[in-house]
């Protein structure tokens, strides 16, 4: 409540209010002085007469706005919806009336703003709190009109500004209401806009909309206004309204509560009943201005967003994925590098696997040995300074793996290897990421997220016009992972470098080049592993290790069963030579010496655990039958995992003959399984040769061993092949696939051999299957026969062509001899084809 008081209290009360004409003193009019107090003591309230939100006013009485009274910010106290604002406002009364500050009584304020001159009788003060002012209401002399009482008050209001405390920019203003202002509690504080209304003077009549003119002449001598907005013309709402935009919040505030329920007339534009004003506050909608230019500029924006999700990715994760590639090369956090783990390994897992590490072990120490100068030769390759590869090739089960890995970098800190064969094998570019990611340590690796990303990056092109640039190629993040480890495998070459060293002020470049034996070294396994398939990562590795190497921050060997292997490499060293280790097929001396001495290992070994305590029966030594050694290993072949297969049958108590006869039989159903079954062809996407040239190497090669390159390709399945018509892409398919082998001659490819010595035994064996040579034999003769059938067709068009000519030229003839002789020939083969076809069909329909 808002309360009112009496003038007999003293002129400081806050309010004031006549009561009884007994009890207060007859006031004396002169022009020099009015007494304009009379007391009436009343409870403060903030709506009005009966709280029902007006202030009644007698025929010689008016109302007055004193604006900035009190803080804006002190309408926060009425926003607590369990508090009344009649208690707020009384105990904030209450508190302005027991202050000794005179200065900060809003009472003094009201009574400094109207001068001692001014002819008023002061008969009830309304604070508003939420309004940050107060009414005042007002009797004044007949012969004084209230536009003069105002002009005086707001003339000496200019002239000796009276400041609040809190307002040192802005005074207190005063202005006359004009109309019917309205006192609510409600929720509604003031803003710097205004709703205007136009309703009509009486219910059910009519009123006038006003014009943007006319609203700015009535509101204008409250404050600076902004802006004038008129309700659009096709709008519905009703009643009318305008937006008026005011500079100051103050302003506003004046305006509302001087002018709300004013009546325009008509000399103003009211119409001819006149038309009410209605006024509320209207908020405003945020404009979010930034949100909105981000919106609106999304190909400034997404490029900067991205940017800064970069950067942000490049803070946080590239250290911590340096440390797990750096933990991961060093194996410095290995759980195989504890002592405990060790410990724990030596007396469970050693013991049960001792015996047969041990029989391998021998038998490899005897390859080794024959090996020795090929071993010393790629350690001192690593000593040297010579930035080049080191190539170690050879084909499959030729051990260049153990040959590398367990020899030539016995003992040494550092080695990273990466195996190309499970990334190139990969389906889809999220595994080729993960399984590259793995090889390296690089962790943690979003794979999924490029997904994601793909997605997204589409939606919002789909949008905008504009690549987002979230989604990152494959080649994009072979190459951030191959760049983090260089970054890596340079902190690891000079991590043991100390200050005192002589040459610890050298650039890291300088300082590993004059110390090639603190180079990492990274082996790259199964290098052309499919080297068809997925190229651009044999590139991006190729080109990374090509800068490794140049820059002398690790020694780099690549292990390659391909032997055009240079090729690849030289388009990113052009320039050097490369170092070349070339593993072939073990010998015979060295085959039989690496056989007998896996078995001598074996007998010692039995003999050794034979425990002369137990009780138990012991079983009967095996006796080894090694009759025709000598003749297996020939058919064997040198193959290092064949000779091991070999030895560990051997072993086993089986004669060579029935090892080597084992092992072919399984190296045929290989063959068959992988080349000669139905739907090996190039219409899986896949194999770049057919069944039927695989077929005619696979007889070719059984008899001979060797054929000649070129003569291959002149046969028709590899000239004129309805499947795969590119002949040498067919070889170089099969050699891939390890079923040929293709030997060079003076740089070019010469002759073919089998793809191991034990497939030549095979294909013998192939051959000899009656019911299986017939069945390829008949699928190459209709191979032949679709050749021949093509042939024909395109002589008889030839023919067709010229005989619908209207005239026969007689230099037409030579060539229609020519194409008929050619037609007679091919005809001639088709019918020899189908009559071994038919040979070959009776053979299907008789044998098993």
């Amino acid at each position: 409540m808002i309360s009112r008081f009496a003038s007999s209290c003293p002129r400081s009360l806050p309010g004031w209010r006549a009561q009884s004409s007994m009890l207060r003193p007859r006031p004396i009019v002169t022009p020099h002085y009015q007494p304009r107090w009379t007391p009436a003591l009343r409870a403060w309230e903030s709506t009005g007469e009966g709280k029902s939100g007006h202030i009644d006013a007698a025929p010689n009485e008016s109302i007055l706005w004193i604006d900035n009274l009190f803080p804006l910010k002190l309408s926060g106290l009425l926003r607590a919806p369990w508090r009344s604002p009649d208690e707020d406002l009384s105990k904030l009364m209450e508190r302005f009336e027991s202050s000794s500050l005179g200065v900060l009584d809003p009472i003094n304020l009201v009574k400094r703003a109207i001068p001692e001159t001014v002819p008023v009788k002061i008969r009830e003060i309304l604070p508003r709190l939420k309004d940050g002012g107060a009414f005042v209401k007002f009797t004044y002399p007949a012969n004084v009109s209230v536009q003069e009482i105002e002009s005086t008050i707001s003339k000496s209001l200019q002239e000796n500004p009276v400041k609040p405390f809190f307002s040192i920019w802005r005074g207190v203003q005063a202005g006359l209401v004009q109309g019917i202002p309205w006192l609510e509690d409600l929720h509604r504080f003031p803003n710097d806009r205004l709703r205007v209304e136009f309703v009509p003077k009486v219910p059910g009549e009519e009123a006038v909309e006003l014009s943007q003119e006319t609203l700015y002449s009535l509101f204008r001598r409250y404050g600076k206004i902004a802006e004038i907005s008129s309700q659009p013309w096709d709008s519905k709402v009703l009643p009318r309204y305008a937006y008026v935009d005011f500079a100051s919040v103050r302003d506003a505030i004046m305006a509302r509560n001087c002018l709300h329920g004013f009546i325009v007339p008509e000399k103003l534009g009211g119409g001819k009943l006149g038309t009410k004003l209605q006024m509320s506050y209207e908020q405003r909608a945020k404009q979010h201005r930034f949100w909105d230019w981000i919106s609106n500029h999304p190909r400034i924006v997404i490029p900067v967003i991205v940017a800064l999700l970069t950067g942000l990715t490049v803070i946080i994760f590239d250290p911590i994925r340096s440390f797990f590639v750096k933990a991961h090369i060093t194996q410095k956090y290995s759980l195989s590098k504890s002592r405990l783990y060790r410990w724990l390994r030596q007396r469970t897992f050693d013991i049960l696997s001792l015996r047969r590490e041990k029989a391998d072990q021998a038998g490899l120490n005897a390859l080794w040995t024959h090996r020795k100068d090929l071993i010393d030769q790629i350690q001192n390759w690593l000593l040297e300074t010579t930035s080049t590869f080191i190539v170690v090739q050879g084909p499959r089960g030729s051990g260049k793996e153990e040959l590398v890995l367990n020899q030539a970098l016995r003992g040494r800190s550092n080695v990273l290897v990466i195996d190309c064969k499970p990334i190139v094998e990969a389906r889809g570019e999220s595994a080729t990421i993960k399984h590259l990611a793995a090889s390296v340590g690089y962790r943690p690796i979003f794979s999924w997220a490029n997904n994601v990303s793909s997605m997204v990056d589409l939606a919002v092109q789909s949008t905008t016009g504009v690549k987002a640039g979230f989604s990152e190629t494959l080649e994009s993040q072979v190459q951030k992972i191959l760049q983090t480890t260089a970054n890596t495998l340079t902190e690891i070459g000079v991590a043991d470098r100390s200050k005192h060293d002589p040459d610890a002020s050298l650039a890291v470049d300088a300082y590993l080049e004059a110390h090639s034996e603190k180079r990492p070294v990274i082996v790259i396994d199964n290098f052309l592993h499919k080297g068809d398939t997925n190229t651009i990562v044999y590139e991006k590795i190729a080109e990374w290790a090509a800068a490794l190497v140049q820059s002398n921050v690790a020694h780099v060997i690549f292990l390659t069963n391909d032997a055009s292997y240079s090729k690849s490499l030289s388009k990113f060293l052009p320039d050097r030579i490369f170092r070349q280790a070339s593993l072939g097929d073990l010998s015979h001396d060295v085959a039989k010496r690496f056989i007998l001495s896996h078995i001598r290992n074996g007998d010692d070994q039995q003999s050794e655990t034979e425990d002369s305590d137990e009780a138990t029966e012991k079983q009967p030594p095996v006796q080894l039958d090694l009759t025709d050694l000598d003749s297996c290993i020939n058919t064997l072949g040198g193959r290092l995992t064949d000779l091991e297969s070999l030895a560990r049958r051997l072993k086993a108590g089986q004669s060579p003959q029935q090892a080597v006869a084992e092992i072919t039989e399984q190296s045929a159903s290989e063959i068959l399984k992988m080349f000669l079954l139905p739907g090996k062809t190039t219409n899986d996407g896949e194999h770049t040769w057919s069944v039927e040239q695989a077929w005619h190497l696979v007889k070719s090669l059984a008899p001979s061993g060797a054929l000649r390159y070129n003569e291959v390709l002149l046969h028709a399945t590899f000239a004129s092949s309805t499947s795969a018509p590119d002949g040498e892409s067919a070889l170089e398919g099969l050699a891939n696939a390890e079923l040929i082998t293709l030997r060079s001659a003076n740089g070019r490819p010469g002759s073919i051999m089998p793809g191991k010595p034990v497939y030549q035994a095979a294909f013998q064996q192939l051959v000899r299957d009656v019911v299986l040579a017939a069945k390829m034999d008949l699928l190459v003769l209709t191979e032949l026969v679709k050749i021949e059938g093509k042939t024909i067709e395109k002589v008889e068009a030839e023919l067709a062509l010229l005989g619908g000519l209207p005239r026969q030229p007689r230099e037409t003839g030579p060539r229609i001899v020519y194409l008929l002789a050619k037609l007679e020939a091919a005809q001639r083969r088709i019918e020899a084809f189908e009559r071994d076809m038919a040979g070959l069909k009776k053979v299907l329909g008789t044998e098993y």
